[in-house]
């Protein structure tokens, strides 16, 4: 490509600005070009079509939205498969299902860690029964003040029986019948105490059969996580 630039005697100075700029537009031309020329298609989307027709296009084909569509190469190989695009129907169930499986694979993970923490803590079944009888024995230890405090309690009534026979017919004084209210209440609480007492025993001793007999599946080589949901009681053994 040629230009040819024609000046007026004493414009030299303008005659080399004109050069340079035809200059810059020669060059810069083809990169003009260049840039303006489409990006070539990424692959080659292929489908068929509710009618039985296969449809080709450089991008995702509409009509087959609903549809699997597979982008080939240049050369016709298989490059990727585009999945179907869902209806808000379809998203609102596939998202419940990834969902769920998320839950599954985040308890699958918690049984394994809690496995593998308690077979940690408890290498062996006596490491396992010294635990159970230092749970049993903080029990059993409210049984025996709760014991103890029902006999100081028998023997501060006494006398206040032996009073009120004194009053035997007649009105007993205010004093002696809030001694005796008292004395009631505090031999109820502790009768209370006993009985919670004794049924956080068999609990304990529950929970405690229960984690053994998944330890021994476990100590014999089972895999951790493959023995079902471990429980999740706040004051499991495990969990202490």
């Amino acid at each position: 490509m040629g230009i040819t630039l024609r000046s007026r005697p004493g414009s030299g100075w303008l005659n080399a600005t004109a050069c340079a700029a035809a200059s810059v537009a020669v060059i810069a031309a083809p990169a003009v070009q260049a840039q303006a020329k489409p990006k070539p298609a990424d692959g080659i989307y292929t489908c068929i079509d509710d009618n039985g027709r296969r449809l080709t296009a450089d991008r995702p084909i509409p009509e087959c939205t609903a549809k699997e569509q597979r982008v080939l190469n240049r050369d016709g190989s298989l490059k990727t498969v585009h999945p179907p695009t869902l209806t808000a129907e379809e998203r609102a169930e596939k998202e419940i299902r990834d969902r769920k499986a998320a839950e599954q694979r985040a308890a699958q993970a918690d049984a394994v860690r809690r496995d593998r923490n308690l077979t940690a803590r408890f290498p062996n079944e006596d490491a396992h029964n010294k635990a159970r009888e230092a749970a049993l024995d903080n029990v059993r230890i409210a049984l025996r003040t709760s014991e103890l405090r029902l006999k100081t309690l028998a023997a501060e009534r006494k006398p206040l029986l032996d009073e009120v026979e004194f009053y035997q017919g007649r009105q007993l004084p205010l004093k002696l019948r809030q001694q005796i209210d008292a004395n009631d209440a505090a031999t109820d609480a502790q009768r209370s105490a006993m009985a919670n007492a004794e049924a956080e025993l068999v609990r304990i001793n529950r929970l405690y059969d229960a984690e053994l007999d998944r330890l021994r599946r476990l100590w014999a080589g089972a895999p951790p996580g493959s023995l079902g949901p471990v429980a999740t009681t706040s004051a499991s053994p495990a969990a202490r």
